[in-house]
């Protein structure tokens, strides 16, 4: 036993020794030491403080960094990951909580090596892997606008991440598998509009964030591209942008792209869940020339739809169809149609709706126990929305209705089980 745990402690030590060594050693690539002169004043003009008010829109910075009712930009929220929760931080001037005592170097190494004032490697649920693109210039701007808003003496709240989770050495080794600063580097190929949507969608939009694959480290698939992932602590799954059969783009015409990310609607299409907060806070305020160049990016996404593969016909039980419709005539069909035909405008149709045929049943669940609502916008500023039923319906009676709906009208997807519903 004694030799057993002497092995143990040389073990843990041996480990602690390697990753002391990758925080000092492996994050150091492509980082050059801060200049003497990184903590001059910073003179911002109003032009700058307006691009970067803009930026911060783009990035849509005050959905993680706002909670609900508490300061601009003063942190707080909680974002779920399979390793814990963390916790977004206060990016007011305040000097004791937030970046007063910060200067702009400091700030454009966090967006472009994700490293703090202080030296400590963050974490990426501040999704520097994608911010580490956008420019130095954009990064300035962005500082000189934080500087502007009124300071919140709100303390950071620890993160609560699980053991090893929670250490620099973990994150250092985590970084070195799966980090290394980048700046973005135009298509000649391309034209000017399609590089400025890759500059907007790879960058400051993060969009791969969420639509895009995980591995088991929890970082991103970029060589997957946009390939649609399980949205980590929330539930909701962002489908694919390079499937036809999830949520390309590339058949639509531009102008309904625009519409889509301008309005939270577009002929057959509309947002809900994470993505109707995205619109809410930060599409709908973008120019239309970024939002059309945004849209060109989209559509010149490769098509990576899986090939269609012979599977046999689905075995749906008798009785969860039969009380399935019957929950659909009683609860939805006044919306949505005998026929899931939906009201143009108002109720989308479930015929034929690429989200209702999703593999994953996963946003269905969660719209239809929490409901469904557009974002307000200059131009939907009164949208219709789905009342929540899940104080109405149980776990069983979700799943039969959904696997009703999945079922008719053409539609042809899996059966939900009432084990799918338990787990959402």
């Amino acid at each position: 036993m004694r030799r057993r745990l002497g092995f143990l402690l040389i073990g843990l030590i041996a480990m602690l020794l390697i990753g002391a060594a990758a925080v000092i050693a492996l994050n150091l690539r492509d980082e050059a030491p801060l200049p003497p002169e990184a903590d001059a004043p910073f003179a911002a003009t109003p032009m700058q403080i307006e691009r970067g008010r803009y930026l911060a829109l783009a990035g849509n910075c005050a959905g993680c960094h706002t909670v609900r009712g508490g300061a601009a930009y003063a942190g707080g929220l909680g974002i779920g990951t399979p390793f814990g929760t963390v916790y977004a931080s206060n990016l007011t001037p305040d000097r004791a909580h937030g970046i007063g005592s910060w200067s702009a170097a400091h700030f454009w190494r966090a967006m472009h090596n994700g490293r703090s004032k202080d030296g400590r490697l963050l974490y990426p649920a501040f999704p520097y892997p994608s911010f580490t693109r956008i420019t130095r210039e954009d990064s300035d701007a962005l500082y000189a606008y934080l500087r502007s808003v009124p300071a919140a003496a709100t303390p950071n709240t620890p993160h609560r991440l699980r053991f090893p989770y929670d250490t620099q050495a973990a994150l250092a080794v985590w970084r070195a598998l799966s980090f290394a600063p980048a700046t973005f580097v135009a298509d000649d190929a391309q034209s000017s509009e399609w590089n400025r949507g890759a500059y907007l969608v790879e960058g400051l939009g993060h969009c791969i964030a969420c639509h895009g694959a995980r591995n088991v480290l929890g970082a991103t698939q970029d060589k997957r591209g946009l390939s649609g992932g399980l949205i980590a602590g929330e539930n909701w799954y962002a489908p694919s942008l390079t499937s036809k059969r999830e949520a390309s783009v590339a058949d639509w015409e531009t102008r309904h792209i625009v519409a889509l990310l301008k309005n939270g609607t577009a002929p057959g299409a509309s947002v809900s869940g994470p993505m109707a907060d995205v619109v809410f806070r930060s599409t709908q305020h973008l120019s239309e020339a970024d939002l059309t160049a945004m849209a060109v990016y989209l559509k010149k996404l490769p098509d990576r739809t899986p090939a269609p593969t012979e599977t046999p016909p689905q075995r749906r039980d008798a009785g969860a169809l039969e009380r399935g419709a019957r929950i659909y005539d009683q609860r939805c069909a006044y919306c949505h149609g005998d026929a899931g035909q939906g009201v143009p405008g108002a109720f989308p149709p479930l015929a034929g709706n690429r989200a209702v045929n999703l593999e994953t049943p996963v946003n269905l669940i969660q719209m239809v126990r929490q409901g469904g609502f557009l974002p307000a916008t200059t131009g939907n500023p009164r949208p219709f929305g789905m009342p929540p039923f899940g104080h109405v319906l149980d776990d069983n009676e979700i799943a039969d209705v959904l696997t009703y709906v999945r079922s008719a009208w053409g539609n042809d997807a899996p059966a939900v089980t009432a084990r799918d519903t338990m787990r959402r």
